[in-house]
């Protein structure tokens, strides 16, 4: 089912739906600031499950990334020290995943990896629900398949076509980015940048 959004001044009950959908341990794809993804609620283990098998990720071996609200909700899920903490209030909202080491108020399946990617995208539909859903939103991108024209993964009508029946919910938000994010590593003593995406770090 294709729902449209906006930036702002959404039905409260168009919201109420995505909200009642994670809940309920479904599947929702959503804009970000850099592409569209497909997520579920954070500490859901069949809906994460799901999310993996979809993807054909294995848990033991791919760092999972949640999306938080704010950086005090980032904190309940990962260990952030302070210079962590400046880096990442000076570059979020924004095209970032932080690599941080996760805390055990993440579900097991993440337990395996210890490390757990944080995103807190500049866009306000995908923040607006994870404000009101007060967990995180584990977050991934759709299983594209690169020989495949470039709007299945940003035009939301098409989107819907291809991958509505392996969502419960498909989110318009309006025409989306084909550059993922900048993924950085703090698990270390210095921030590393392992992969250069839409985002350029501020130090």
């Amino acid at each position: 089912m294709l729902l449209k959004l906006y930036s702002q001044n959404n039905d409260p009950d168009d919201l109420q739906r995505v909200i009642d959908t994670l809940n309920d341990g479904g599947l929702v794809i959503y804009p970000t600031d850099t592409m569209y993804a497909i997520g579920c609620h954070g500490l859901k283990e069949r809906a994460i499950e799901r999310i993996c098998r979809l993807k054909g990720i294995d848990p033991k071996k791919n760092n999972l990334s949640i999306i938080c609200y704010d950086l005090a909700a980032i904190s309940e899920y990962a260990k952030v020290d302070n210079n962590t903490f400046k880096l990442m209030k000076r570059n979020l909202p924004g095209p970032f995943t932080f690599i941080l080491n996760g805390t055990t108020r993440l579900p097991k399946i993440f337990r395996n990896r210890r490390e757990v990617g944080i995103r807190m995208p500049d866009n306000p539909i995908i923040r607006e629900i994870a404000r009101l859903l007060d967990a995180p939103i584990l977050t991934t991108t759709l299983p594209r398949d690169e020989r495949e024209d470039i709007e299945y993964v940003t035009d939301p009508e098409l989107i819907d076509e291809k991958y509505g029946e392996l969502a419960d919910l498909v989110i318009d938000g309006g025409i989306g980015g084909l550059e993922g994010s900048t993924v950085v590593d703090c698990t270390g003593d210095e921030p590393v940048v392992v992969r250069q995406g839409l985002g350029e770090l501020l130090y």
